[in-house]
C-alpha cells in the first residue's frame, strides 16, 4: 500500500506570495523526506540553477483525499540546506524560541472574499448590491453568498486537526472570515497557511475563487484584514502588561516598521474609514475598532487578557506579523520587568 503526501510551500511571488503544492506518493510507513522543485517557475530561482528543496515542517491529515493521506507544509531551502531568502518561517523560529518563556499565543482572524469570475460572489452582473451592513453575520439567500463552501472549508479544517475556532459572514457580500488559534506563533502561522490552502482548494470544487485582496472592491466597502490577537503569560495576568504591549507597538519607528510588513496594499485598506485607523498614524483604545490596536472591553474589566492588532491585511504573511509582534512586545515586557 501507499499514501499521498501533498507538499505545500510558499513561493517567491512579490509583493504577495502564493501557495504552491504537488503530490508525492510514499510507501506505507515511509517517513516524510525532503523533496525538490523547480524554483525558476515559482520566483525562487533562475533557470541556470533552478533546484530548490522542500523541507517538511508540519503535517496533518488530508481531509480532501481522506484515508492515510496527508498535507505537508514545507520550508523552502537552498540546495546547501540554508533557508531560501523567501523563507520567512526561518526568521520566526529563533524569535519564537528566544521569547518562548513568555508563552506568546495568537489568534488570527482571516478575512477573505469569494469571486465568481471578475465579480465578488453575490454582486449582480453590471451593478452593485445594497449597501453594506446587513450582510455581517447575516442569514438568508438575499444576504449570504457562499455558505456551502464556507461550511465545507470549516469541516476540512476540523478534519485536518487545525486549531480553527470559528467562522462568520463579513460586512460585504461574498466576504467571510475564519479564525485560527489561540496557539503559539509558529503553530498559528503554519496552520493559517494550511487553512488558506484548504480554502483555495475547497472553493476550486465549486468553481469559485477566494482572494485575500485587502481591498477587493473600491469605494464604500470594507476591506479584508487579518486582525491579530496576541497575549503573553504576563498579559494574561496583569493589565500593566497590556498597556506596556500597546505602548511598545506605538514607540518610535515601530508603527511604520510594522505596517510596511503587514501586507501589500495596506494604504488602500487603512484609510481611517470602515473600522480602520489611518496607516500612518498609531493609536490604541478600549473597544475601539477605529484604533490601530484594540483592547477588548472585557480585558479592561478583567484587568488582564489580550490585545488585537487591527492593522494586518488579509494578505499578510503570518510568519512576519507574529515575528514582529513577539519581538516588539516581548522585548518591552522584559525591559519593564513584566515577565
Amino acid at each position: 500500500m501507499s499514501y499521498k503526501a501533498e507538499y505545500i510551500w510558499i513561493d517567491g511571488t512579490e509583493p504577495t506570495a502564493k501557495l504552491r503544492s504537488k503530490t508525492k506518493i510514499l510507501a506505507d510507513g515511509e517517513a516524510l523526506s525532503i523533496w525538490g522543485f523547480d524554483g525558476s517557475s515559482t520566483n525562487q530561482a533562475e533557470g541556470h540553477a533552478s533546484d530548490r528543496v522542500l523541507q517538511p515542517v508540519f503535517s496533518c491529515p488530508d481531509p480532501i483525499r481522506d484515508g492515510d493521506n496527508v498535507l505537508v507544509l514545507c520550508e523552502v531551502m537552498n540546495i546547501d540546506m540554508t533557508p531560501h531568502e523567501s523563507n520567512t518561517r526561518a526568521l520566526l523560529r529563533p524569535i519564537a524560541e528566544q521569547f518562548g518563556d513568555q508563552e506568546p499565543i495568537f489568534g488570527i482572524e482571516q478575512e477573505y472574499t469569494f469571486f465568481d469570475g471578475i465579480r465578488p460572489l453575490g454582486f449582480p452582473v453590471g451593478g452593485f448590491p445594497a449597501a453594506q451592513g446587513g450582510y455581517y453575520c447575516g442569514v438568508g439567500a438575499d444576504e449570504i453568498f457562499g455558505r456551502e463552501i464556507v461550511e465545507k472549508h470549516l469541516d476540512h479544517c476540523l478534519a485536518a486537526g487545525l486549531a480553527i475556532s470559528g467562522i462568520n459572514a463579513e460586512v460585504m457580500p461574498g466576504q467571510w472570515e475564519f479564525q485560527v488559534g489561540p496557539v503559539g506563533p509558529l503553530e498559528v502561522s503554519d496552520q493559517l497557511w494550511i487553512a488558506r490552502w484548504l480554502l483555495y482548494r475547497t472553493a476550486e470544487d465549486f468553481n469559485v475563487s477566494a482572494t485575500l485582496n485587502p481591498k477587493p472592491v473600491k469605494g464604500d466597502w470594507n476591506g479584508a484584514g487579518a486582525h491579530t490577537n496576541f497575549s503573553t503569560k504576563a498579559m494574561r495576568e496583569d493589565y500593566r502588561a497590556i498597556i506596556t504591549a500597546c505602548e511598545a507597538l506605538g514607540e518610535g519607528s515601530k508603527p511604520l516598521d510594522h505596517v510596511k510588513n503587514y501586507g501589500a496594499g495596506i494604504d488602500e485598506r487603512l484609510t481611517g474609514l470602515h473600522e480602520t485607523a489611518p496607516w500612518n498614524e498609531f493609536s490604541y483604545g478600549v473597544s475601539d475598532r477605529g484604533a490601530s490596536v484594540r483592547i477588548p472591553w472585557q480585558v479592561e474589566k478583567d484587568g488582564k487578557g489580550y490585545i488585537e492588532d487591527r492593522r494586518p491585511n488579509a494578505n499578510v504573511d503570518p510568519y512576519v506579523v507574529t515575528r514582529l509582534i513577539v519581538d516588539t512586545c516581548c522585548t518591552s515586557l522584559k525591559k519593564e520587568g513584566l515577565v
